[in-house]
């Protein structure tokens, strides 16, 4: 979950990024059709969303403690 998280908010880093150079993604390209406000929207959604996924899935990685039993 954390990796996809990851992916989700670089996209829309990256597209924020681009933004300023006047290019896009082309997997968001479509987003630029429904006006400006919601181009931001979106790509601010994705970089929330993304961070959310990703601290949520670094959170269940924990590793579990194993018992060793001995031999007596």
């Amino acid at each position: 979950m954390s990796k996809i998280g990851g992916y989700i908010a670089i996209f829309g880093i990256a597209s924020i990024i681009l933004y300023f150079f006047n290019y896009e993604l082309r997997i968001l390209g479509w987003i630029g059709a429904w006006g400006e406000t919601t181009a931001w929207i979106i790509r601010i959604g994705l970089v929330v969303l993304g961070a959310v996924l990703f601290f949520i899935g670094a959170s269940g990685d924990t590793e579990e403690e194993v018992e060793v039993q001995r031999p007596e």
